[in-house]
């Protein structure tokens, strides 16, 4: 049993149908190959990946573009739906090795539990009660240390716009973690930022996206000019936790710049078409 789990995470694809397809001035399938060149060819051990949703943008012909591209890293594929996928027809695209959609996987010490938290057609989250039912058999089934994986954030991101997009019962996901104290982390997607808090003690971490990041702490939505990027996780075997955001500056596919990227701006209607 290895001493450490390492993974690489990416997040929010938002891949379309068109090889060339867009969102907000970046060609997403173009970032994503080279968001993945570059994770690696610095992967530093990493034995997995996992993808926190939305890995497509509305379109599911954009999953065989996914599958193409992870199906060739030659590492397992852990995978949970976002609000812009698909769950049925993401789990019919990717049926099989490398790849899992939902359910839980056991890896050295650690547990990772992959939640559902869509509502088909809203961009908001809700963890069903078959998944908390499930959540509550999988963390009372063992003794290893807990990560808790889900697309949409459990927790405010002090952003007017963009928190009551969250998760809408996250007191009730939360009250459930906080009786089972293996739990250590719990990372998610949906956000396109970098976020990290605490709460009673379990690390709470928000990736960024492989296309486009949005501007934190905003009162209205606006795309901040951050570059695509992925997070390395190195989850010990003493429950401690490593991680690190990997920013992909000069990530093929970007067809604006980043002073305009920086600068756009849209009504809250509109701007959950990236969320």
């Amino acid at each position: 049993m290895s001493d450490a789990v390492r993974l690489l995470h990416i997040s929010d694809p938002h891949l379309f149908a068109d090889p060339q397809g867009e969102l907000r001035g970046v060609r997403t399938l173009e970032s994503l190959q080279h968001v993945l060149e570059h994770a690696m060819a610095h992967r530093r051990g990493a034995e997995a990946v996992l993808c926190t949703g939305d890995i497509v943008n509305d379109q599911p012909d954009g999953y065989p573009h996914f599958a193409r591209l992870l199906g060739g890293l030659g590492l397992p594929v852990y995978c949970i739906p976002g609000n812009h996928d698909d769950a049925a027809q993401l789990r019919a695209a990717l049926p099989g090795a490398p790849f899992q959609v939902g359910g839980h996987v056991d890896i050295g010490r650690w547990r990772l539990i992959l939640l559902d938290s869509c509502i088909p057609g809203a961009t908001r989250g809700h963890v069903a009660a078959t998944e908390l039912q499930r959540l509550r058999e999988t963390l009372a089934g063992s003794d290893r240390h807990v990560m808790v994986c889900l697309h949409h954030h459990p927790v405010g991101m002090a952003s007017h716009w963009l928190d009551p997009l969250g998760l809408d019962n996250a007191e009730e996901l939360l009250g459930l973690l906080d009786a089972h104290r293996q739990v250590r982390v719990i990372g998610f997607g949906h956000v396109h930022q970098c976020f990290e808090t605490r709460r009673q003690g379990v690390r709470m971490i928000g990736t960024p996206s492989t296309c486009v990041q949005f501007l934190p702490l905003a009162e209205r939505f606006a795309v901040d000019r951050r570059p695509p990027a992925y997070r390395r996780w190195t989850l010990h075997a003493d429950g401690t936790v490593d991680t690190e955001v990997v920013w992909v500056d000069g990530a093929a596919g970007q067809s604006v710049s980043r002073s305009a990227a920086g600068a756009a701006a849209a009504s809250g209607a509109a701007a959950t078409q990236g969320a």
